[in-house]
């Protein structure tokens, strides 16, 4: 086993012969001769920063580059660095050398040879000698829980180390996650906020924002436009790196990024305004369709996935983040811009989400194969318990390496409830779940704050792999009626009040003028009131300083009454309040920040997701005014540097996980779509891939997230049951556990060889998905590949296991007592497990039905013939 090392990069040549072995594309060209005259250079490696003149081996050629050059594999773009010197090295491998005995032989031979070939071993390897998960190298560094793509070595261990925890830079034991805008580029003598601006030095990952999927279905950061602010541009005093084919913001994260080695530079695509549509080189919006109709089919996937990999090359990135909002099947969710995409195709956005994922997953994988290093497959995910309800089981998590909580614009002005924009815990009096009746259907149970949303993503993956999210920004409202200082009342817009599209003349009246900085225009370019401000900006209001900047965003330069700054020690909102102008303004400062940071740390998160860098404060004390900083920065690292490492396992300690996994995969299937899905109740189909049959009687038992009541139940009939609640009652101030305990019983006819079974269950609020499954056959506890373990052996049950020996669902029980069975009646109401014989077969009900078996066999369980 190799020893898996931040700096360790496989030789690129023999990670592409092994791809290509595995696909069975490795051929000698017709006419190649057994050797080149020119001896092969150095591998080019992807971490090696290579100037003008430099040569490099890659794929059986030297290649000489033309300029500096790091991550761009030789030959990757037409106008890539590299050019080519022709063939070299020799196509027949040079034989191993046999090692010299280190002793004489000790034995002689008990026998003359007979001259006949050695007879192959008589017997077949026993089921419980199994076979490993997968049989890459790497797979000791893979995360657990990441699906491995068959047939690739990835290089897991050039991000992970053998625990598969991320290897993170600047003496960070958690992420720190910043996204970094492409538009504070100081227009209009607005504060600007530049690559050289990051405190590179704290941090681990950035993620720009944002590239778009093009009308073409590939991604796009309008490239080919002159003056576009990615590849085309310059700025005074921020110095490019000469030897770059391309200048803007991507020159500058390179050049910064060769200079902080392990930051991981990530960009993100789509966003609020380029999900369903992008913004052309004139800065005009194009709906095109986006995410919504490129994902339509596995063409445009392929397209799209292909592309990213190109892009990823030629900028020399680590990987892509999805910022797709939404994929949710609910009514009117995400931009309204993009309703003539989104809202006729509801029913199908999740499935084609997880389509892309996969896609991508697979293709980055073969990529960073080819390129001996790991990219990163990253999205950007709502916390809105509304807006997950419609994403289904959370089928995307096996693909990605982490995910990045949105736990923020919990409260806007899209409505008339105020409350915080981050609140990191439910109160139990959060106002927008009040009035909806949310607390009463649900148990007191609020489903918009942070810690719900990571309990959420705790029940699919381990907690090292989620990133809580937090606001550099405000949202707030103006004429605020009733409320604890404002938080918790109501603020309707008042008559004539022209509401944004999607809230169906129902919104909340936001603040504007001063107290609306950073807000966004109409298409007829007026003000969109949301209390949108940076942090330092609202920290001079609190000190009742304008800023010198305010006339450049073209708002008040006067401010009526005082701001006086609030924080909740239960939700851990802060919030300031101006009550001569009943003004409700909510963001984060370092109290806020430092409490959230509290919690990573505590709950085993895997870190923070900043929206964004430009929000974060600093105080200039020659303006005699609060600026751009990195206050809130510095604290997250001072914390995450010195936290423990994050949890790695998606089980608990409490429940150890066998090492022996059946061949067993879930599907979530038949969801309604969100609006209508009350109660959730998809089927789930348990699909028995192995060689034995899984017998009746033997029972599964999983896991499923505390962001649920735990009642699960089922109507087929199995006795789904949950057995252990990980939280009861209301979660004010935070849920108490991670999971909650379900289990139920192969029915008659087991899960046959090659064979499924569906249950069609039912639960309360949205869960990711199930969980540490386990199947227990005869005392014995086998996990499964559903979860896609780590260090586990594939084994097949041994012949003849269970009560029943598993009968594959055709031939009936071994003592034919269905075969007694009454006959069915028509007209008859019969409830889960009843028995009936009918056109000479046995049934048993799954769950209350008047059907006739024969002709309804999703209510009914086929026994076989009697």
């Amino acid at each position: 086993m190799r020893s898996p090392t931040p700096s360790r990069r496989r030789p690129v040549a023999a990670a592409t012969a092994v791809v290509l072995a595995a696909s069975g594309l490795v051929a000698v060209a017709a006419g190649q001769t057994a050797s080149a005259a020119v001896e092969c250079a150095d591998p080019w490696a992807a971490s090696t920063v290579y100037t003008g003149g430099d040569i490099a081996s890659y794929d059986g050629q030297n290649w000489t580059a033309g300029w500096w050059t790091q991550g761009e594999a030789p030959g990757s773009s037409a106008w890539g660095a590299w050019t080519s010197d022709g063939a070299c090295g020799t196509s027949t491998p040079e034989p191993t050398a046999t090692p010299e005995p280190t002793a004489e032989p000790t034995q002689e031979p008990t026998a003359e040879p007979t001259g006949e070939p050695s007879p192959e071993p008589t017997t077949e390897p026993t089921a419980d000698q199994g076979e490993p998960i997968s049989t890459n190298p790497d797979d000791v560094c893979r995360p657990d829980g990441m699906k491995p793509t068959a047939g690739v070595d990835t290089p897991y261990c050039d991000v992970y180390d053998a625990d598969g925890r991320e290897i993170l830079p600047n003496g960070l034991d958690r992420r720190v996650i910043g996204y970094f805008t492409s538009w504070r580029t100081g227009a209009n003598e607005q504060p600007s906020y530049f690559a050289s601006d990051i405190p590179w030095d704290k941090i681990s990952h950035i993620n720009y924002a944002f590239a778009h999927v093009g009308p073409d279905n590939k991604v796009s950061v309008n490239e080919d436009v002159a003056g576009n602010p990615a590849t085309d541009a310059t700025w005074p005093g921020q110095e490019m790196d000469p030897s770059l084919p391309y200048t803007g913001h991507f020159n500058q994260l390179a050049k910064y990024k060769a200079e902080n080695p392990g930051v991981k530079v990530i960009p993100a695509v789509g966003g609020w305004a380029e999900t369903g549509g992008y913004f052309d080189g004139e800065g005009n919006r194009v709906a095109s369709g986006g995410f919504y109709t490129m994902t339509e089919t596995q063409e445009g996937i392929d397209t799209f996935a292909d592309s990213v990999v190109e892009f990823i090359r030629e900028y020399g990135f680590d990987g892509i983040d999805i910022d797709y909002e939404y994929p949710t099947s609910n009514n009117q969710a995400g931009n309204p811009d993009d309703f003539a995409f989104s809202e006729a195709r509801r029913g199908e956005l999740f499935a084609g989400y997880i389509d892309l994922m996969k896609t991508l997953r697979e293709k980055l994988d073969v990529a960073g194969a080819q390129d001996g290093e790991y990219y990163l497959l990253t999205t950007a995910s709502p916390s809105s318990g509304w807006l997950l309800r419609g994403m289904e089981a959370h089928q995307v998590v096996q693909y990605l390496d982490y995910v990045n909580l949105m736990s923020y614009d919990l409260h806007g002005a899209w409505n008339e409830y105020v409350g915080g924009n981050s609140p990191l815990f439910d109160g139990g009096d959060d106002p927008e779940l009040a009035a909806g009746g949310v607390y009463t259907a649900y148990d007191g149970v609020g489903y918009l704050n942070g810690d719900w949303a990571a309990h959420y993503f705790r029940g699919a993956m381990q907690s090292g792999r989620i990133n809580l999210g937090v606001g550099f920004y405000s949202r707030g409202f103006q004429d605020v009626q009733g409320g604890t200082f404002g938080d918790g009342g109501r603020a309707p817009a008042p008559a004539g009040f022209s509401c944004p599209a999607g809230t169906s003349g129902k919104c909340g009246y936001g603040a504007d003028g001063i107290d609306n900085l950073w807000h966004d225009t109409d298409p007829q370019g007026a003000e969109i009131p949301a209390g949108a401000n940076p942090i330092w900006h609202l920290l001079n209001l609190e000190d009742g300083v304008v800023g010198d900047y305010a006339a450049s965003y073209g708002v008040p330069t006067t401010i009526e009454g005082s701001y006086e700054r609030h924080f909740d020690e239960v939700t851990k909102n802060e919030w300031w309040w101006n009550e001569a102008t009943r003004t409700y303004l909510s963001g984060d400062t370092a109290q806020a920040i430092g409490a959230k940071a509290d919690y990573v740390v505590d709950s085993g998160l895997g870190g923070m997701m900043i929206w964004e860098f430009a929000g974060d404060y600093g105080y200039d004390e020659a303006a005699g005014q609060y600026g751009i900083g990195s206050t809130m920065v510095d604290l997250m690292h001072s914390k995450l540097a010195g936290a423990a490492p994050y949890g790695a396992t998606k089980a608990n300690a409490d429940r150890p996980m066998p090492d022996q996994a059946l061949d067993l995969s879930i599907d979530y299937t038949e969801f309604a779509l969100g609006d209508n899905n009350y109660p959730i109740a998809p089927k789930v189909v348990f699909t028995n891939h192995g060689a034995t049959d899984i017998p009746a009687g033997a029972t599964v038992s999983f896991q499923y997230g505390t962001s649920d009541l735990g009642e699960m139940s089922d109507w087929s009939g199995y006795g789904t049951t949950t057995t252990r609640q990980g939280h009861t009652g209301d979660n004010v101030g935070g849920l108490t556990g991670d999971f909650h305990d379900a289990e139920f019983t192969v029915p008659t006819g087991g899960i046959p060889a090659g064979g499924s079974i569906t249950n069609h269950l039912k639960w309360t609020l949205p869960i990711a998905q199930f969980s540490n499954v386990i199947v227990t056959v005869d005392g014995v506890d086998y996990a499964t590949t559903y979860d896609q373990p780590r260090g586990v052996t594939v084994v097949d049950l041994p012949a003849g296991s269970g009560s029943g020996g598993g009968s594959g669902g055709g031939g009936g029980p071994a003592d034919g007592t269905a075969c007694e069975a009454p006959a069915w009646v028509a007209g008859t109401a019969y409830t889960g497990r009843a028995a009936v014989t009918h056109a000479g077969r046995a049934w048993t009900a799954k769950w209350w039905t008047q059907a006739e078996p024969a002709a309804s066999a999703d209510a009914w369980t086929d026994e076989g013939s009697c």
